[in-house]
């Protein structure tokens, strides 16, 4: 596995079609095996909006710069009145720094 960089910024949870609310993220990628990259990380976003989707699945991040991240939650259970979860990520990581910030 190598470090490719960083990820962070913001943009607008979706589920299908449907705006669920704005997030910001802050994902490390790696190179797992060539051609295929994965990213780790945590989403923050308000917390009824997390409460709503925590556990879902075909949820994606459209960042302010145009990517489409798709997320998987890690966690089993949101900690109480959290506003942050962990989650992994494919998707536009090709973009991220090749070095690490």
């Amino acid at each position: 596995m190598r470090y490719i960089g960083g990820l962070r910024g913001a943009g607008i949870l979706m589920r299908g079609s449907d705006q669920v609310a704005r997030a910001t993220y802050d994902v490390d990628a790696y190179q797992t095996r060539p051609g295929e990259i994965t990213g780790s990380g945590e989403i923050r976003t308000n917390r009824q909006a997390l409460k709503d989707i925590f556990g879902l699945t075909g949820l994606t991040l459209v960042t302010d710069d145009g990517r489409t991240l798709k997320l998987r939650f890690t966690e089993k259970q949101l900690r109480a009145e959290s506003v942050v979860a962990h989650v992994e990520v494919v998707g536009e990581l090709k973009a991220a720094p090749a070095a690490a910030e």
